[in-house]
């Protein structure tokens, strides 16, 4: 084959592109504003922006204040650390496959290890990144007894810390506002008891985790707020919470034990932490055959819990989405910030819905 046509085969016009934009900035110039690259290279305005993004979104280029574009030194490729909270829960699952792909997007390594829904093994993990050096930590762990030690541990060794759901002591937070989403969630049940049960509430059952700390704890007290806002008649003793730790077993366990306690009770609204102890409570429910007198809602809306939801005469009524397919793009973007010694806000929430069927 030709000259010409192994150029027509094998050439990619828009790296090509690219690379001579890189190679203008690295021929001494500082740095340069998008109306010089464009009248360098003589590209389209707009092919000129989308090069000097994507490649500020993977690193090579920083955005100053000015307007203009400058090269950053990058002496290896950035490896970031994370540590899933338990790979054999959906909503961590969900998470992980999320950052991978976001990872992958942005040509990032990531070490990826499991915590095992363990403190211990969320301990041994966080010191496994330090050994191995990674450029930042994403830590998804449940025990707020150890996260004192592991942020502690991270700012010791100069590691920037992304902690997810569970706030950890110098690190950026991200994830939900635990308090609104359990307010959702509950002004949900409520209304719900209202208009199917004429707000004939007898009892109010919390699905907490207490091991998680105030902060996710405030799921239930925002749902107990909704609902007494909507049902403001229900005596205060009638709001009860037991800790099932966001499994499907212990939550149905205690609600189990609940409902045998309770076995002429009519009108009981159940508010999880987590659909996993959601679905827990929704099995001691149909076991006992009291779905016309439970109402259920959980978090997270995995696909097991929005399966229900559309099942005719299920007590699961309502789950919160917390938008788990936008954790991973939103997670790489706040590293690389971080990474790159921009200001970031110390909390970062993401976006909530109600999901349910129709009532």
């Amino acid at each position: 084959m030709d000259k010409t046509g192994v150029s027509r085969l094998y050439h990619i016009p828009v790296l090509s592109k690219a690379l001579d934009i890189l190679e203008f900035l690295q021929t001494g110039k500082a740095s340069a504003s998008l109306d010089e690259l464009y009248r360098h290279t003589r590209f389209s305005k707009t092919t000129v922006y989308r090069i000097l993004k994507t490649l500020e979104h993977r690193g090579y280029l920083s955005h100053q204040d000015d307007g203009r574009y400058r090269l950053v030194h990058r002496p290896s490729k950035l490896r970031f650390g994370f540590a899933g909270q338990s790979g054999e829960l959906p909503f961590s699952q969900a998470v992980t496959a999320s950052l991978k792909e976001a990872a992958a997007a942005s040509g990032v390594e990531l070490l990826l290890l499991d915590n095992r829904y363990d403190p211990t093994m969320a301990l041994a993990n966080a010191e496994h990144f330090i050994r191995e050096r990674v450029d930042l930590v994403i830590e998804c762990q449940i025990d707020q007894s150890v996260a004192p030690i592991i942020g502690d541990k991270m700012a010791a060794a100069g590691i920037p810390l992304i902690s997810v759901e569970i706030p950890h002591p110098h690190s950026i937070f991200f994830g939900v506002d635990n308090y609104r989403v359990g307010f959702s969630a509950g002004e949900f049940l409520g209304q719900y008891a209202k208009k199917k049960w004429q707000g004939k509430v007898q009892w109010v059952l919390g699905l907490d985790i207490q091991e998680a700390g105030s902060l996710v704890q405030g799921r239930i007290t925002g749902a107990f707020e909704a609902i007494r806002a909507v049902l403001p008649q229900i005596p205060p003793e009638r709001f009860i919470r037991r800790d099932a730790r966001g499994l499907q077993e212990r939550g149905e366990k205690l609600t189990g034990e609940f409902l045998r306690q309770h076995s002429k009770s009519r009108g009981i609204l159940i508010a999880a932490a987590d659909d996993t102890s959601a679905l827990g409570a929704l099995k001691a429910v149909r076991r006992m055959k009291r779905e016309s007198q439970v109402a259920i809602a959980g978090q997270d809306a995995l696909p097991e819990a929005l399966a229900e939801i559309h099942t005719a005469r299920s007590a699961f009524i309502a789950t919160v989405s917390h938008e788990v397919h936008t954790y991973g793009p939103r997670l790489i973007q706040l590293a690389l910030a971080m990474v790159r010694g921009q200001h970031v806000a110390p909390y970062h929430h993401v976006a909530h819905q109600v999901v349910a069927g129709e009532v």
